[in-house]
């Protein structure tokens, strides 16, 4: 498109990450100094600017839990940093790669080299922890970095956008594309990698855009992550646990636990239970400040309709209130939800739920849950209680997911030291911690001839010594 065409948001779009490009081509890969400087300038503007960031994620949803924000966004990305700070220098080393004997005394190294220019589109559901995460792994690679936040926190992006630019160079690290419409420009442009959190449609949207540059993209996708109760669990136990993980956020976390698979003759008692410990944790006021609010009236509207699809066909709902009642609803809170009952045919088991629905599913063995996980999307997580360590193991090796939490759900994503990924339609792609850092770099193999090689008896003219050679290369091989 001619420039003078543009309008003014994908002109200036456009020149933003052109001058990053430019950048990124001219100066040499920042040296470690650099990064960790880097690193310490973004953990600084998180420790200062904590409270703003909180208030200004609370106003984008309506209402947003202030311990939510803290423990899973702002105090994960300070580990996260902290971690990389520490181990920097050994994942920037060059690595030792085994040499075969025939090309001894020759040296092969795999060095790590920035690509050059990341960008991420960020989703609103966690918008800091998931708009900085791949940022830390981009950064510390000695990338530089544009970002595409939500258009549905508002408030958050523009801080955020007055943040980065008040600690960072425009050509080094920024935030750009906050207004409407601007996603599938952003996906558009010819990055060295581009990072996607959000849900499975779009992803194949943002994967189709990248594709006609050849960008190598990360796509965390979301998904129907089953949880497993089975027959060796602690029923209050796993409850407890579960109605955390589902409540998180309201349910709007892309690893929440999405249904429930429980045995047949257990079902009642475990609804009983889960629906329990809701109650206790969060009551029945909707306007607990514990409880967060769900983002938009669209998506409040969306809940609605997956739960009166449920009883219209023939589920039973355990809940304090409808959802419709005017003091949960003007306050956007849709009321913690147990769907006993729940059908394949019910909309609330065939799309993503990412709200505080949960749905319980009976089994009467354990290869009847396998068979309906494997006959789905692979999920981004799967989680399994029970003390039956050969049906757990079954279930591992029977099923592929992003990732796995045992007894207990979301813990895995945490783990600095494991990689946060999905697969097929749940996503593409690792990051966090060394994962992170080697998915935004070229890991270069780089060969060392040594001057004692004799790969010069392999040239023509061939004489009668290459049979020799040959059976010696047969038998090194």
């Amino acid at each position: 498109m001619d420039q003078s065409l543009k309008s003014p948001p994908l002109s200036a779009l456009d020149d933003a990450f052109h001058a990053m490009i430019e950048a990124s081509r001219n100066a040499p890969p920042p040296p470690l100094a650099a990064r960790l400087d880097s690193l310490k300038r973004l953990r600084a503007m998180l420790t200062d600017n904590e409270k703003r960031l909180e208030q200004a994620i609370s106003a984008d949803f309506g209402h947003r839990c202030a311990v939510e924000t803290t423990i899973a966004e702002t105090l994960f990305l300070q580990a996260e940093i902290r971690h990389t700070l520490k181990v920097l220098s050994r994942w920037m080393a060059p690595r030792r790669i085994a040499t075969a004997l025939q090309f001894w005394p020759a040296r092969n190294r795999l060095l790590p080299q920035p690509l050059g220019v990341v960008g991420i589109i960020a989703p609103w559901n966690y918008p800091l922890q998931l708009t900085l995460a791949p940022a830390i792994g981009a950064i510390s690679a000695g990338n530089r970095v544009m970002i595409k936040p939500s258009e549905l926190t508002p408030q958050f992006s523009a801080l955020l956008k007055e943040l980065i630019a008040a600690r960072f160079d425009a050509n080094e690290f920024t935030v750009t594309g906050i207004e409407d419409g601007i996603a599938q420009a952003f996906a558009a442009l010819p990055f060295d990698h581009l990072v996607f959190t959000g849900s499975t449609r779009v992803g194949r949207i943002v994967a189709e855009a990248a594709g006609r540059n050849l960008t190598p993209v990360t796509l965390e996708l979301g998904g129907k992550s089953p949880t497993i109760v089975d027959a060796s669990a602690n029923l209050d136990e796993a409850a407890e646990r579960i109605a955390y993980a589902k409540l998180l956020n309201a349910g709007q976390t892309c690893i929440a636990p999405d249904y429930v698979f429980v045995p047949e003759q257990r079902r009642d008692e475990f609804a009983g239970k889960v629906h329990g410990h809701m109650l206790r944790m969060f009551g029945t006021n909707p306007a607990n400040k514990d409880y967060t609010a769900i983002i938009s009236d669209r998506h409040y509207a969306r809940l609605e309709g997956l739960a009166r699809d449920a009883v219209a066909r023939g589920a039973k709902l355990l809940h304090t209130t409808s959802p419709e009642d005017p003091a949960w609803k003007s306050l956007r809170k849709f009321p913690p939800t147990v769907v006993v009952g729940a059908m394949p045919e019910m909309a609330i088991m065939q799309e993503e739920i990412f709200g505080p629905l949960l749905p319980i599913v009976t089994y009467r063995d354990a290869g009847e849950v396998i068979r309906y996980i494997n006959a789905h999307d692979r999920p981004l997580a799967l989680y399994w209680f029970g003390r039956d360590e050969a049906a757990r193991d079954a279930v591992l090796a029977r099923t592929v997911s992003g990732g796995v939490t045992i007894n207990d759900c979301l813990l895995h994503f945490a783990q600095m030291n494991q990689p946060m990924g999905g697969v097929g339609a749940s996503g593409i792609g690792h990051y966090h911690g060394e994962w992170g850092f080697d998915s935004f770099s070229k890991l270069k193999p780089v060969f060392y001839r040594s001057p004692f090689n004799r790969m010069k008896d392999l040239y023509p003219p061939y004489g009668a010594s290459i049979a020799r050679i040959e059976k010696l290369l047969r038998f090194l091989s």
